[in-house]
Order: structure tokens, then C-alpha cells, then sequence
């Protein structure tokens, strides 16, 4: 019965062209054992961790994708992907960091308005979707990210997300930080010439 589940599970994921949940599997499989289910997953894992391709969680789903170390052998294939714009990338941070946030709330952390492209092309790339109304006059809609957003980052879940620290030691943010002193060195020197 164990190797049965295994090699049924392993089928399942590996036709599939989403990553699924235990519940999706479950009823995949004629509504097999969570539990189960479960345990023939974290089998599964173990068995492919050294292997090309391994089996992961990203969100609560499962799916199968290369192993780390072998990436570089697939980087010419993924060449074709489009590189997001300055106001994409920001775009998405802030629904990353903020979720669920209306566009009028990106638009007031941005400082800038935001196109309706730009979430266009995130909703397109399958990151961010459609999460709901606000329960506030008006009723805008709010934006979240989605499961492809953590899986195609590498994330288990948005607790992943790297923090300030993180940041910072990487460098990211010397230049926001940068122009922030030097606003503030700015305001300074005005302060002191209408003083005098």
C-alpha cells in the first residue's frame, strides 16, 4: 500500500502543471488519507533531496523542481523571461510586504501613482491577484500575492521575505538610506539659513 501511494503521488506531481495541496492529492488519489498522504510526501522529499530534481512545499502546495546546485544547467532556457520595470518591482514588494493593500495604499507608500498596467503585468506573470474588497467607503479592491509568487521566489511563505537586516547587509538599501541622509542633511541646512 505504502509504495502504491508513493508511486501514485509521484505520478500526480509529476503530470501536474500546478503544484497541489495535501486536499487536492487526496481527492487525486479517491480521497486517500491526509495523513497519509502526508507522510508519502515527506517519503517522497526525503528520496529526491539528492537527487536533480526535488519535491517541495511552496504554500501548501507540492511540486517537483530542480534541485539548486543543478540550476545553471537550465539558465538558457529561462533567459526568455522579461525583466519587471522599476515601478513592477516596487509594485510588488509593497504587495509582498503588505498584503492584502489597495492601489490608493501603494500608491501612498510609492509616493507616485501607480498605472494600471503595472498591475497588469504582475497579475499576468500570476504573482499578484485580485484579493477581495476593502470593507471601507468606496469598497476598493485589494491585491495579494499568490502561490506561483512564492514558488516561482522560492518561498514557503511569505514569512521568507527577507527583513531589514537582511537587506541591509546586502547592500539594497544603502542608496535609499543614502538619499534619505542627504534629504535630511538638505532640511538641515534650510532650518539653519532661516534661523540666521
Amino acid at each position: 500500500m505504502t509504495e502504491a501511494l508513493d508511486r501514485s503521488l509521484e505520478a500526480a506531481l509529476f503530470a501536474s502543471e500546478d503544484a497541489l495541496s495535501v486536499d487536492q492529492l487526496s481527492t487525486h488519489l479517491g480521497d486517500a488519507d491526509k495523513g497519509e498522504v502526508r507522510a508519502a510526501l515527506a517519503r517522497l522529499a526525503e528520496f529526491y533531496a539528492p537527487r536533480g530534481i526535488n519535491l517541495v512545499e511552496r504554500g501548501k502546495r507540492w511540486h517537483f523542481q530542480t534541485a539548486p546546485d543543478c540550476a545553471h544547467l537550465l539558465r538558457r532556457e529561462r533567459e526568455s523571461l522579461r525583466k519587471l520595470s522599476r515601478a513592477a518591482t516596487e509594485v510588488l514588494a509593497i504587495i509582498a510586504y503588505h498584503e492584502p493593500v489597495s492601489r490608493a495604499e501603494i500608491e501612498s507608500i510609492r509616493g507616485v501613482q501607480t498605472s494600471g498596467g503595472t498591475l497588469d503585468v504582475l497579475m499576468e506573470a500570476g504573482w499578484v491577484k485580485p484579493a477581495g474588497r476593502r470593507e471601507v467607503p468606496g469598497r476598493p479592491l485589494i491585491y495579494a500575492t499568490t502561490p506561483e509568487f512564492l514558488r516561482h521566489f522560492g518561498l514557503e511563505s511569505r514569512r521568507d521575505l527577507p527583513g531589514i537586516d537582511e537587506l541591509r547587509a546586502t547592500g539594497m538599501l544603502d542608496p535609499v538610506e543614502e538619499a534619505f541622509e542627504a534629504e535630511m542633511a538638505g532640511d538641515d541646512a534650510d532650518d539653519a539659513a532661516d534661523e540666521a
